[in-house]
C-alpha cells in the first residue's frame, strides 16, 4: 500500500510538472502552426533564473518564482517579435532548423554563463522536510507542486473558457482566417500567447528544478517528454495536455520504481499505440 501511495504521489508531482511546462507549448503550436522545439529552453532559463535569485541574491522561492517567470515572458515576447514571427508559415524544416539552432545557442550560453554542471536548489527549511499523510512519508516539496499545478490548471481554465481572450485563442485555433475577418489581430494574440505560454514553461521549469536537474542539456534531455504530452494531449488544447502529462506522469513514475531496467520502454510503447488509434491526440477529432 505505501509503495502504491509513493507512486501516485509522485506521479502526480511529476505530471503536474509536465503539465505546467507542456501546456503553453500544446496553445501556441496549435495556434500558430509553429514546431517549437525550443519551447525547452524556456523551461530551462526559467530555472537558472529561479535559482540565481534563490541562491545568490537570497530571495525566498515564492518571491523568486514570480520574477523568474516575468523575465523568461519578456524574453519569450521579444524573441515572437523578433525571430519567431518571420517564420511564420515557413516549411516544418525550417521551423524545425531554428528551433535546433536556438537550442544550441541556449545550451552554449548558459554553460558560460553558470557552467556545465547542474544547480543546486536551495529550497526554504519549512520545505525540505518530510510530511506524514495516513502513516506515510512524503516529501514536503512535492505537496507543493501538486498544489501549484492546481491552481494553474484552474485558472488557464478561467482564462480559456470563461474570458472574452480566451475565446478569441480558441476562435484562432478552430479558424485564423474567419477570426481575422471578425477583427480579431492575431498578430497582437500570437504575441501575447507566446508571452503566456514561455511564462508557464518557466513556472514549470523553476518549480520543477528540484525534480527535473537544471542542466545545460535540459532542452534536448526532456523535449521528448514535453512533445509527447502536446501529441497526446492534442493541439490548441488545455484539458487534453493535463491528462496526458499525469498519464505520463504516473506510467513514467511507475516504470522506474517497478521496473527501472526497462527505463521509458513501456511509456513510448504506450505513446506509439495511442497515436496509431487517435492520431489527432487523445481530445482531437478522429
Amino acid at each position: 500500500m505505501t509503495a502504491v501511495v509513493t507512486i501516485l504521489f509522485f506521479g502526480v508531482a511529476y505530471g503536474m510538472i509536465l503539465y505546467l511546462i507542456s501546456v503553453g507549448l500544446s496553445v501556441t503550436m496549435g495556434l500558430m502552426g509553429f514546431v517549437n522545439l525550443a519551447h525547452g529552453v524556456f523551461a530551462m532559463l526559467g530555472g537558472y533564473a529561479a535559482v540565481t535569485l534563490m541562491n545568490q541574491l537570497g530571495l525566498s522561492l515564492f518571491a523568486a518564482l514570480p520574477l523568474a517567470c516575468a523575465m523568461v515572458t519578456v524574453v519569450g515576447f521579444v524573441l515572437e517579435r523578433t525571430l519567431y514571427s518571420r517564420l511564420y508559415g515557413r516549411s516544418e524544416l525550417d521551423q524545425v532548423l531554428f528551433s535546433m539552432g536556438l537550442i544550441l545557442i541556449s545550451m552554449a550560453l548558459v554553460r558560460v554563463v553558470w557552467g556545465p554542471l547542474a544547480q543546486p536548489v536551495q529550497l526554504p527549511d519549512y520545505l525540505k522536510g518530510q510530511s506524514v499523510v495516513g502513516g506515510i512519508e512524503l516529501p514536503t516539496y512535492r505537496f507543493v507542486l501538486v498544489a501549484f499545478g492546481t491552481a494553474v490548471i484552474v485558472a488557464l481554465w478561467v482564462i480559456f473558457e470563461r474570458t472574452l481572450f480566451g475565446a478569441r485563442i480558441r476562435a484562432a485555433v478552430d479558424n485564423r482566417g474567419m477570426a481575422q475577418a471578425i477583427g480579431i489581430d492575431t498578430g497582437r494574440l500570437f504575441a501575447v500567447t507566446f508571452g503566456l505560454g514561455t511564462g508557464l514553461a518557466a513556472l514549470g521549469g523553476a518549480l520543477g528544478a528540484d525534480v527535473l536537474a537544471i542542466a545545460p542539456n535540459y532542452p534536448l534531455h526532456y523535449i521528448v517528454y514535453f512533445m509527447v504530452v502536446v501529441a497526446v494531449g492534442g493541439l490548441g488544447s488545455i484539458r487534453g495536455p493535463f491528462i496526458a502529462a499525469l498519464s505520463i506522469g504516473l506510467a513514467d513514475t511507475a516504470c522506474k520504481y517497478l521496473l527501472p531496467e526497462m527505463g521509458s520502454v513501456f511509456i513510448f510503447a504506450f505513446v506509439f499505440a495511442l497515436l496509431l488509434w487517435r492520431p489527432n491526440g487523445i481530445t482531437g477529432k478522429r
